[in-house]
């Protein structure tokens, strides 16, 4: 039986590879009709409804959140360690690492917030009616993409044929 690239999280088999081992104390049997039910999900009869994204954007604002709350007080250990000795991160041993921690840290703040900004923008369309809707082509997002990228803001195909984010 094929399984669809998307929502790994409904397969017992999760990331399993092109052997489709499963894992132990998993059951193949877990969705074998691959009808709605499976599509959208077990306890979901159809596409998800306004509250059920709104409560799945809210949640994933939560955590998104609470993870750059984390890495702020990440970054401010890192200056604080730091404040305390003389850097010279050109001749100290130790400073090309602590410059390293110091960026990685900025560039996942920097994710977090643009993460952020996204989910706020599907929350401001989801108000609007316009979720679900790619901005470049006006066409539907298909409810699996959704899924995966609930903030997402193109189709696949517009997606695929913009210009590419590092």
């Amino acid at each position: 039986m094929t399984r669809p690239p998307y929502s790994l999280r409904r397969w017992p088999v999760a990331a399993a590879g092109a052997a489709g081992r499963l894992e132990s104390g998993a059951k193949e049997e877990c969705c074998p009709s691959m009808g709605d039910e499976f599509r959208y999900g077990h306890d979901e009869p159809g596409p998800p409804t306004a509250s059920t994204v709104r409560a799945r954007l809210a949640a994933d604002r939560a955590d998104t959140l609470a993870r750059a709350a984390a890495l702020s007080r990440d970054f401010d250990g890192i200056v604080a360690a730091n404040a305390l000795i003389a850097v010279d991160d050109e001749h100290d041993p130790e400073g090309g690492t602590t410059a390293f921690e110091r960026a990685h840290v900025a560039a996942l703040m920097a994710q977090a917030r643009e993460h952020l900004h996204e989910l706020d923008r599907a929350l401001e369309r989801l108000d609007l009616g316009q979720y679900g809707q790619c901005e470049a082509c006006g066409g539907t997002i298909p409810p699996e993409r959704l899924e995966i990228r609930p903030a997402t803001t193109t189709c696949v195909r517009c997606a695929g044929s913009g210009p590419r984010r590092g």
